[in-house]
């Protein structure tokens, strides 16, 4: 079995661009959010619960109708947790299927809510990967153009950054005042060391 590898962090932390270093290192990496959208896309039974649960509108020429779901969702706490418990162990049920296909020394597993989720069970090894909250509003905004407020909104759904860190295994610090590569590096020398032992 590979040696499976966790990257998680809160939005704006930057994990793809840590887990992408790792791709470039010849590391396989799934990414739980492009899968995720994937599955709700293809997955006739996710497809299916989600139009029994969120209406008809949830598909639009049999594509998931992306805005709606937010909008249902997004202020709605009870509809918000329903929707994850039909997304969450589809993607995890996903992960695990792919995980099972690698061949690497290890595979990393990209997701923002590995604890949150319960799939911290299904790795050896979780990365952290920090960066201080104003930079993550900024990084945020930037990329989704989305209002500050709206940013910060969804920051205060996901688990506080300092207690997720702690759970981490090691932490990878994303400030742009730290080099990257240098830490991934370091990091990757020492998941292989790890991934060598019997476990």
């Amino acid at each position: 079995m590979v040696f499976r590898v966790g990257i998680t962090g809160g939005m704006g932390s930057g994990k793809s661009t840590v887990a992408a270093i790792f791709e470039t290192l010849g590391i396989p990496v799934y990414r739980a959010d492009d899968a995720a959208k994937r599955l709700m896309n293809e997955d006739p039974v996710l497809k299916a619960q989600l139009i029994r649960n969120f209406g008809e509108l949830v598909y639009l020429n049999g594509s998931l109708n992306r805005s709606y779901l937010a909008s249902t969702v997004f202020n709605n706490p009870e509809k918000l947790a329903l929707l994850n418990s039909f997304v969450h162990p589809a993607t995890i049920n996903d992960g695990e299927k792919w995980m099972q296909q690698q061949t690497a020394i290890y595979a990393v597993k990209e997701a923002a809510i590995i604890f949150e989720s319960g799939s911290q069970r299904y790795l050896d090894y979780i990365i952290g990967v920090y960066a201080p909250t104003t930079l993550r509003i900024y990084r945020s905004m930037k990329r989704s153009q989305v209002k500050r407020e709206e940013v910060i909104a969804r920051m205060e759904q996901q688990m506080d950054d300092s207690i997720k860190m702690k759970l981490c295994d090691t932490v990878i610090v994303n400030d742009e005042q730290q080099a990257l590569i240098p830490q991934v590096m370091s990091t990757h020398a020492a998941i292989i060391k790890l991934a060598h032992r019997p476990h």
